[in-house]
């Protein structure tokens, strides 16, 4: 933030004590309007909401192409196909 990214979040369980801690992020009440016209999309984590997300719309909204899976709910392959510049933690892609 301090190098000017504007950061915008979605959680259906953390956000009130998120707001006191991080007042200057934009909550959002869905994960769409949170990816609209982003350059990436980070997943901290692991909500059954956001394990079913419509990537096609995530991508469609978004003006970027990065995807950043620090939880590993997506498969590599599904997001790499579609176009999506796919990062996860710990795996091992060949």
């Amino acid at each position: 933030m301090k190098e000017g990214v504007k950061i915008r979040a979605f959680d259906p369980v953390a956000m009130p004590d998120a707001k006191a801690e991080l007042p200057k992020i934009m909550y959002c009440k869905d994960p769409y309007l949170a990816v609209r016209g982003a350059d990436a999309v980070v997943i901290v984590t692991e909500w059954n909401q956001l394990r079913n997300l419509d990537l096609g719309k995530i991508k469609k909204g978004m003006k970027g192409k990065y995807f950043f899976d620090l939880r590993n709910i997506y498969q590599p392959e599904k997001l790499i196909n579609m176009g999506f510049q796919y990062h996860c933690v710990g795996r091992v892609r060949g």
